[in-house]
């Protein structure tokens, strides 16, 4: 019966612990699988992130003339407000999904191998807690047999000894001669080995007794309470990243609520009337409305008369038909021109026309500029040579001063040859434009004389200090020009550093302040350093307004670089002390 009982015990028990390992196995899969859905779920919002990204890109504007003219309207605008705003949505959902890879995948997959870990902790210390009980069990079986054994061997001893020793019959002789005192011997032995034998069982019962009750009281309740433990913190984590899941969505609301809001801003900024007044603008002809249509009286002819003038009247008639000639009805004849039409745009109409003929005299007026802006670096530059021979040969930028100088020649003959024809226009148009959309550049710049030394009271800044005037270096020049038309508007006087102000001293000056190229400068000649753009250099010497500013970049380094190269900034308590470009 004991052994039928303990063994429903240890059957009970090991039953326990197959359910239990069932269950946290099933948990553990749970929390895989939750894991790789919160994956898929952030492969998905990458997914569509870029789908919108590619979306937005697809229809943001071109870089053409098309784009341009569309970008006037108010509805062509708020719709490339709403790409932006669409291109920040998708970025709040990268954010997500950012998000819940980081907050809730990876923490999950880390939390997966500490729970498989601490859950093979508690399964195997249960199993070796069981396998320990029952090999106490074994051993207490053990006793108890050789007990058991040791008992019925004294039993059958003392049986045989009193056997032989109630024997009447037997002599003293045959006392000896039997073995009657060693069947005594024998039985008192066998009494001996019992009662150790149960000395041994009683010992070992009773340590069993208490393992027992360690092992189903304390051993056994606190595996179990381990995995109740390790089970309601997987429940806990779970719930706590469903709740991230939620959260990741609410903290972007509001963001993606701004991104809403800025295409219901710029819907709502879309004007119906301003656009209808643009397309009215952009094809305004200019053209008088026609006059009335003339009756053609056909029927002349017959009525003539015998009178002197009959004839007369008669072979005028044939020669010139009554009334006008049919007018032309412009606002319905289509342009069959649609190429490139005469150098005057006179294939257009007014209104189109003084358009086209004004913005090409504001192109011309803009290279007259820049040209202009070379013509000036250069003559400064030459003078610069002249000063310090050491730095350049002053004669070889003639070459490119006349060439510069017949480029704005043939400029200001173009822009007097358009603006003729503008004036010409506009006369004949019903109402004469303001005169503010002429261009007074040609005017103020005109009576400017087009020679080597004419631009030296400009103040302009210098676009190749170093002497070299190649033609990719002249292409540069005006690439630097239209990023930075003018990067330094205060006057620069024209003359030059004293040649003792180039040497070293003993003593190196003291910085006072820095300054940021903006642009590189090679400074291949004497007394000059060079720079990359964006490097940051210290000032020891401020323009003294001859166009060059003094810089150091260490102990060793220093030279100067012209100032419309760099952004000076210079320290408060220096003399003069300001920020300039």
């Amino acid at each position: 019966m004991v052994e039928e009982r303990m063994g429903d015990c240890w059957s009970h028990t090991k039953d326990q612990f197959d359910n239990l390992e069932k269950h946290t196995q099933w948990g553990i899969e749970f929390v895989e699988k939750y894991n790789k859905f919160v994956k898929e779920r952030s492969e998905i919002e990458i997914n569509y992130a870029k789908q919108i990204r590619n979306l937005s890109k697809k229809y943001q504007p071109k870089k053409n003339s098309r784009e341009e003219e569309e970008s006037k309207y108010t509805f062509c605008r708020a719709f490339f407000t709403t790409l932006n705003e669409l291109n920040d949505y998708a970025g709040q959902h990268e954010v997500i999904a950012e998000n819940l890879t980081s907050q809730i995948f990876i923490e999950l997959t880390r939390y997966l191998q500490e729970l498989k870990a601490e859950r093979k902790t508690h399964f195997h210390d249960g199993r070796k807690a069981q396998q320990y009980i029952e090999s106490s069990w074994k051993q207490l079986e053990s006793c108890k047999r050789r007990f058991e054994r040791d008992c019925k061997e004294a039993d059958r001893a003392q049986q045989y000894f009193e056997k032989m020793d109630a024997d009447i019959n037997v002599t003293k002789a045959d006392v000896e001669k039997r073995g009657l005192n060693k069947a005594r011997q024998q039985a008192q032995m066998r009494h001996q080995m019992a009662s150790d034998s149960k000395g041994d069982y009683s010992s070992y019962l009773q340590k069993f007794n208490q393992e027992q009750n360690d092992h189903y009281h304390t051993i056994i309740p606190n595996i179990f309470q381990k995995l109740q433990d390790m089970e309601e913190k997987r429940i806990e984590r779970v719930g706590a990243c469903m709740k991230t899941f939620a959260e990741v969505d609410r903290q972007v609301l509001p963001i993606v609520g701004k991104c809403l809001d800025g295409m219901t801003t710029a819907a709502e900024s879309i004007e119906p009337k301003t656009d209808s007044q643009q397309v009215v603008e952009s094809f305004k002809s200019g053209f008088e409305p026609p006059s009335d249509v003339e009756f053609e009286d056909y029927g002349q002819a017959m009525k003539r008369t015998v009178s002197e003038n009959s004839l007369s009247n008669s072979k005028e008639s044939k020669e010139k038909p009554a009334g006008k000639s049919k007018p032309k009805l412009w606002p319905f004849i289509k342009n069959k021109n649609k190429g490139s039409g005469p150098e005057d745009f006179s294939h257009l109409p007014p209104e189109q026309r003084r358009k086209k003929l004004q913005g090409k005299i504001d192109d011309l007026n803009k290279d007259i500029h820049k040209e202009m802006d070379q013509r000036d670096a250069l003559t400064k530059m030459k003078d610069v040579y002249i000063k310090n021979p050491q730095m350049g040969d002053p004669a070889s930028v003639d070459p490119r001063l006349t060439e510069i100088g017949l480029n704005i020649e043939k400029l200001q003959a173009e822009v007097q040859k358009f603006e003729g024809w503008l004036a010409e226009v506009e006369e004949r148009m019903p109402s004469k434009s303001d005169s503010h959309r002429r261009s007074g550049l040609y005017e103020t710049q005109s009576s400017v004389a087009v020679s080597n030394n004419c631009a030296q009271d400009r103040e302009r800044p210098l676009s190749s200090p170093d002497g070299s005037y190649t033609d990719e270096q002249n292409t540069e020049t005006q690439v630097k020009a239209n990023i930075n038309p003018n990067p330094n508007p205060n006057p620069i006087p024209t003359t030059m550093p004293d040649d003792e102000e180039f040497d070293d001293d003993d003593e190196p000056l003291a910085t006072i302040g820095t300054c940021k190229a903006l642009y590189p400068f090679e400074g291949h000649n004497e007394g000059t350093i060079a720079v990359a753009e964006g490097e940051l250099l210290y000032v020891i010497e401020e323009d003294k307004g001859d166009g060059w500013t003094r810089v150091r970049r260490n102990q060793d380094e220093e030279g100067y670089v012209p100032t419309s190269y760099i952004e000076v900034n210079l320290e408060p308590n220096a003399k003069g002390a300001m920020t300039y470009i």
